[in-house]
């Protein structure tokens, strides 16, 4: 399949920049290798509609006794990323993306997909918006748990397929490949330069 937007990009559009944070950084046990390699280009469609971004950030567990059902032996194994070790020191979005908030805005979530606990669902009630614009990571977790909770919801999804980056290349490609093949009718896959050509302030 190939990459493109599929339509022109109305006014309505919303940048759900996904847990680019230190916590995924350099130095981190959690660090995803790409980050780094796509972080201009998200700060840059960050940057150009910082009032029209929105971004997750994954907030661990204070304790691993504080984790619900399979989440409690998961920080068991992570211990030293929950809040009481040095998962507060992590939390934060990653420089330059920390200097755009506000006018964006920052939703912390406790699991994989940002719409489980209610709160974009309330972001985004009463607000004119149709279209989320995907970037972030990981490609294969919470991106993929953000987008399977947009296309439930009706939203026009669209990943920045060069803005997107996860910890391993393999499990990336695949996600990529059922993105544009599984859901190439609910899905569409493009990349920063069409987004910043295609949407206007």
């Amino acid at each position: 399949m190939g990459i493109g937007l599929r339509d022109d990009l109305g006014p309505n559009c919303l940048h759900v920049c996904v847990d680019m944070q230190k916590l995924f950084g350099a130095g981190s046990p959690w660090m995803i290798p790409w980050s780094g390699a796509i972080l201009p280009a998200v700060a840059e469609i960050a940057g150009r509609h910082a009032v029209r971004t929105l971004f997750t950030r994954f907030i661990p567990a204070r304790r691993a006794a504080d984790a619900p059902g399979v989440w409690a032996r998961y920080y068991e194994r992570w211990q030293q990323l929950t809040l009481d070790r040095d998962g507060a020191k992590l939390i934060d979005l990653l420089p330059p993306l920390a200097e755009l908030v506000p006018p964006a805005r920052v939703l912390d979530k406790h699991v994989y997909s940002p719409w489980t606990e209610g709160k974009l669902d309330a972001a985004l009630q009463g607000a004119p918006i149709d279209t989320l614009i995907v970037t972030g990571g990981e490609t294969d977790v919470c991106v993929l748990a953000t987008v399977m909770g947009g296309v439930d919801r009706g939203y026009r999804m669209i990943l920045v397929s060069d803005a997107l980056c996860s910890s391993t290349d393999d499990q990336h490609d695949a996600l990529m490949n059922l993105y544009r093949e599984r859901f190439n009718e609910q899905l569409e896959v493009t990349t920063a330069a069409e987004i910043l050509s295609s949407w206007r302030a």
